[in-house]
């Protein structure tokens, strides 16, 4: 199961942007989506947006990362002129919904 493109940049980006190793990056980051009801595998650049603004400040301070709301204000202003060639889930409500809409007559 792969992670989906916005996932891997934001894990990359905070990797860059504070002294965090890979893993503990990459586990922060599930974390902050499992409180969200998000998953890696699907998480789109606009829903890493949002959880970069209200989950990650928190998530990041907590491990002792001292500029975490700076950090998490630059990257969810750069992850929202980033474009992910995102395929949407096709068992997510909204892609079933649209599969009985296109189909009824």
């Amino acid at each position: 199961m792969a992670d989906s493109p916005a996932f891997a940049w934001v894990c990359d980006q905070l990797q860059r942007a504070t002294p965090l190793s890979d893993l503990e990056v990459r586990g922060t980051v599930r974390l902050a989506l499992k409180q969200a009801g998000l998953e890696a595998r699907n998480v789109s650049g606009a829903e890493m947006a949002v959880l970069l603004d209200k989950v990650m400040p928190v998530e990041l301070q907590q491990r002792a990362v001292g500029n975490a709301t700076q950090v998490c204000e630059d990257l969810a202003s750069r992850i929202r002129q980033e474009h992910f060639s995102e395929a949407p889930d096709p068992k997510s409500v909204e892609a079933v919904f649209r599969r009985l809409g296109g189909t009824a007559s």
